[in-house]
C-alpha cells in the first residue's frame, strides 16, 4: 500500500546499532518535544513526565543503570542521539486531575460550566483502576504507551530511528535520576538517533507481521 502512513510504518524498526556521530538537529527535537506534550490519554490525565536525556553526563548516568541487567540494551545509552524516559505517576490524584481540568478550561476546550462534570467523568475513570492505598499506577503505566506509540510514529515521520526499550532496570532508574523522577516510575525507555551504515543487522529487513486476516475481524 502506496500511502505516506504505510511508509513511516514500513520505515520504522527497532534499530539494533546507532551512529554515535549523528545528532538529531534542534528543530526536529522540538517536533518531537511537542509530540509528546500533545499525546492522547484516557479522559486527558496526562499522568506522565517525559525525560529526555542528550547531554553526555545524563547519558553516562542512564549507562550506569544497566549494572545488573538488560546489558543488551546499555550501548544504546551512549549511541543513541537522545533517550527518552517514559514515566508514569503511580498515585494519581484528584489534585493532579484538577490541574489537567484548569487547563482544559483556560484553552476554550471545556465550557466553564462543565467543570465539575469533567472532574467527575474523570475521577470516575481513576477510581475504577485505584486500589485502597490510592495505587493506580497500572492504569497511568498503560496511558505511557500511547504517547510511546504516537511518538515513534512522530520519529519514523520525521526520518528518525528508534528503539523501544522495556529492557531497562526501573529500580536501578529510580535511583540515578531520583530528583527528576519525582515519584514517578519508568519501565520503559525509546532510544533515538540514526541507525549505523553498514552496522545494523536489523535495518532493511522486510516486516514480519501475521496476516490481515488472523489479526482483523470486520463485523
Amino acid at each position: 500500500m502506496n500511502h505516506p502512513v504505510i511508509k513511516d510504518l514500513n520505515f520504522r524498526y527497532a534499530c539494533k546499532k546507532y551512529d554515535a556521530a549523528k545528532r538529531i538537529p534542534n528543530d526536529k527535537m522540538a517536533i518531537i518535544k511537542e509530540a509528546l506534550r500533545m499525546s492522547p490519554s484516557s479522559v486527558n490525565s496526562q499522568p506522565w513526565k517525559f525525560i529526555i536525556i542528550e547531554s553526555d553526563e545524563a547519558k553516562s548516568r542512564f549507562h550506569d543503570t544497566f549494572a545488573n541487567k538488560f546489558e543488551f540494551n546499555q550501548h544504546h545509552a551512549k549511541a543513541a542521539s537522545h533517550i527518552i524516559l517514559f514515566a508514569y505517576n503511580p498515585y494519581f490524584t484528584e489534585k493532579q486531575y484538577k490541574k489537567v481540568v484548569d487547563a482544559e478550561v483556560k484553552s476554550g476546550h471545556l465550557p466553564a460550566d462543565k467543570y465539575d462534570e469533567m472532574m467527575e467523568k474523570g475521577m470516575f475513570f481513576a477510581g475504577l483502576n485505584t486500589d485502597e492505598t490510592g495505587f493506580n499506577g497500572c492504569w497511568t503505566k498503560a496511558q505511557t504507551y500511547l504517547a510511546l506509540g504516537n511518538t515513534m510514529h512522530t520519529v519514523a515521520r520525521l526520518g528518525i530511528d528508534s528503539t523501544p526499550m522495556e529492557g531497562v532496570d526501573s529500580e536501578l532508574i529510580g535511583k540515578i535520576f531520583k530528583q527528576e523522577l519525582g515519584g514517578y516510575v519508568c519501565e520503559t525507555a525509546l532510544a533515538l538517533g540514526y541507525h549505523l551504515e553498514g552496522g545494523d543487522y536489523n535495518h532493511g529487513q522486510p516486516k514480519a507481521r501475521l496476516a490481515l486476516e488472523d489479526v482483523i475481524t470486520v463485523l
